[in-house]
């Protein structure tokens, strides 16, 4: 596992594709590649992410974080916006390992807790979720197209 590169870009893509796939979520390719290129390599990253490449080189997975600020609090999370593995390597002990990697990411970065979200019927993840100590707190998701159509 090590931080994503930027010739690891196309293969992202195409992890987020499965994933979406996995979610049963639809997935639009705009352009991310380079939106992402900014983001995670700039001079002020805004999106952090790792990969998981097996012996020959393939993307085994990903993970994406941003460091957001919580009102009530008046600190600093860490939110967890994309965790996925492929099939043939879940239980294999990578998710625990960018776990691991996370918790490393957020207290480098003065952050006391990671908050994430997962749809419902994610009953793997929920399961492996739990197993690492996380709790859930139900809540109902909203998105919002800011030129007033609805989000997919």
């Amino acid at each position: 596992m090590r931080p994503i590169e930027p010739d690891q870009l196309p293969g992202l893509l195409e992890l987020c594709r499965e994933h979406a796939a996995y979610e049963k979520s639809g997935f639009r390719e705009s352009g991310q590649v380079e939106r992402w290129r900014a983001a995670l390599f700039g001079d002020r990253p805004v999106l952090h992410g790792w990969v998981a490449v097996d012996g020959g080189g393939r993307l085994c997975g990903y993970m994406t974080a941003t460091i957001d600020f919580a009102t009530w609090g008046a600190e600093p999370f860490a939110y967890l916006d994309c965790l996925y593995l492929r099939e043939p390597y879940r239980g294999s002990g990578l998710g625990r390992a960018f776990f691991e990697r996370l918790r490393g990411f957020a207290a480098a970065r003065g952050c006391a807790r990671v908050e994430w979200q997962t749809p419902p019927d994610n009953e793997l993840g929920i399961g492996f979720y739990r197993r690492m100590g996380a709790t859930d707190k139900p809540k109902a998701r909203f998105s919002y197209d800011v030129d007033g159509q609805v989000a997919p």
